[in-house]
């Protein structure tokens, strides 16, 4: 990372999210300026992201300088009068409705969130010149793919979830505010995300709440899954190398056998994981072990728009940013662990 590069004040959106807020609290220790944007909804508990936003005040009296505003992207409105009074000079976008099952019995909360108040960034970035955009897209892109480990090139033109339909929507509008108004963008497909202060509906809250409780868990596609679990801190080191380093035009593109992953203008996406499947059975191994209690699990079909494994190429990421993840699996899961079972301590 380049400290020689002015970055703020810098905009990030989903701020009381997981990513986000981590993205947040790791900008502000920096002694950045930082403004952030998050509507607060109740797809899950609004305490825990109420926590989050604490835990950013906390350090925002020590260092960098913190200003907040509850507010949906879908308004534009309201978000066209924030990105115009602080005209920031980097947006992290990470505000969307996230959850592929979710998606599933109410996709009109994707369009709204994910389509329309995509779009809206994409025209606040114009209006302001804004000279990097990074932007949240997901490892569910590649939908059905079983050509493993999955890397940028490949072509992602069958998604199995209206969520991922969603993110792959959100790469080709971005190009295209890339090529017209000359927009940097880059999109980040996360892998499986884990860690401290972590989705209470993704696998590691719901495994790690149903074990401490004794209720049993629900083991699909009966267990035989990989995920390319990556864990919080190396996440946020990726996003913030980005930060410092806009996407640029690649001047190898060939239109004649175009690259899905770079262009003509200034546009890039890149995987960010830990390039290291893990399967699930091991995963909650590892949830039983530093938990102290064994899981009952209950073995079932794959759900609709679940895939059966990821895995990451990271060769990309690698060489733009020089980013490597150094969390193991081992570690993540007793930190995730660690502060679950402080954070929870009255619930079981």
């Amino acid at each position: 990372m380049s400290s020689k590069v002015n970055i703020e004040p810098i905009l990030v959106t989903g701020a009381a999210g997981f990513i986000g807020a981590a993205l947040v609290k790791k900008l502000l220790s920096f002694g950045l300026k930082v403004i952030g944007i998050d509507n607060i909804n109740d797809y899950y508990e609004t305490s825990l992201k109420k926590s989050r936003l604490k835990e950013i005040d906390n350090i925002s009296q020590k260092n960098g300088e913190w200003i907040f505003y509850q507010i949906s992207v879908e308004n534009n409105n309201l978000l066209s009068d924030v990105m115009n009074s602080h005209s920031p000079k980097v947006v992290v976008h990470l505000a969307a409705q996230a959850g592929v099952r979710y998606s599933i019995t109410n996709p009109s909360a994707y369009i709204q969130s994910n389509l329309v108040g995509f779009g809206n960034i994409l025209e606040g970035c114009r209006e302001n010149n804004i000279s990097n955009l990074i932007y949240a897209s997901s490892s569910s892109v590649y939908g059905g793919n079983k050509n493993l480990p999955f890397y940028e090139e490949q072509p992602v033109n069958h998604p199995v979830s209206l969520y991922a339909a969603t993110k792959k929507s959100n790469e080709l509008m971005a190009h295209t505010y890339s090529h017209l108004y000359g927009i940097p963008t880059t999109g980040l497909r996360f892998f499986t995300v884990y860690g401290p202060w972590g989705r209470p509906d993704m696998a590691p809250m719901i495994f790690a709440k149903s074990i401490l409780n004794d209720q049993p868990i629900k083991v699909f596609n009966y267990g035989k899954m990989h995920r390319d679990f990556t864990f919080i801190d190396d996440i946020v080191e990726g996003v913030i190398r980005c930060c410092y380093k806009p996407a640029s035009i690649d001047l190898t593109f060939d239109p004649l056998n175009p690259n899905p992953s770079t262009s003509s203008s200034p546009y890039r996406i890149f995987n960010i994981g830990n390039s290291n499947p893990v399967p699930l059975n091991y995963f909650i191994e590892l949830l039983e072990e530093n938990l102290g209690k064994k899981a009952k699990k209950k073995f079932e079909p794959i759900q609709p728009g679940d895939v059966v494994a990821t895995a990451a190429k990271m060769n990309l990421l690698s060489s733009w940013v020089d980013y490597k993840p150094t969390t193991s699996i081992e570690d993540g899961v007793y930190s995730f662990c660690k502060w679950y079972l402080e954070y929870f301590e009255d619930n079981f």
